[in-house]
């Protein structure tokens, strides 16, 4: 019923030029931090290893170092680009700073550097918590005011799982928007 072609056939095996070029062309479609490039580089050395149990990774683990060193160096990555580039997208979001700190910390970038952007930032956690009340059209933009009264638990509860202190999503639902 199956053909070889139709089976899935395993991964070729890495080698630096191979990893190399994986790298590259992963930044050349992704932005990338060093922490990122370097799972999606082991990744792929994983998925092979799956493949042949026989497979020692230590060699091309290496590889990925030199890879990401070259990166580096050619400054195809570069985490403070990166942050720059996540914070300005998650604000236009709406996102908080919360949420913006644990994303980027899960991404490998250091807190200092987030730090740093968020207050050279014009960022104010009310304007970034109304933006994203006037996204979802909770609190004060409802239709109406019945539904917004209703509806003021629920929206409360909505910023401050979205990251916004409990004061600033009070002073959001008891914002006027006239």
């Amino acid at each position: 019923m199956f053909t070889d072609k139709t089976k899935k056939s395993s991964p070729k095996p890495p080698t630096k030029t191979r990893l190399r070029n994986i790298a590259f062309y992963y930044l050349e479609r992704f932005e990338s931090s060093e922490s990122n490039l370097r799972a999606v580089l082991r990744r792929r050395i994983d998925k092979y290893k799956f493949f042949d149990k026989a497979y020692d990774p230590k060699q091309a683990y290496l590889w990925v170092e030199e890879v990401i060193e070259e990166c580096l160096k050619n400054n195809f990555v570069n985490d403070e680009r990166f942050a720059e580039f996540k914070i300005e997208n998650y604000l236009t979001a709406g996102k908080s700073k919360r949420y913006i700190e644990q994303k980027l910390k899960q991404n490998g970038i250091a807190e200092n550097i987030v730090n740093s952007f968020l207050d050279n930032s014009n960022y104010s956690e009310f304007d970034t918590a109304l933006n994203f009340a006037r996204k979802k059209k909770i609190a004060c933009f409802r239709e109406d005011e019945e539904a917004r009264l209703s509806y003021r638990q629920k929206d409360l509860a909505t910023l401050v799982r979205a990251g916004f202190d409990y004061d600033v999503a009070k002073d959001v639902l008891d914002f006027s928007t006239d």
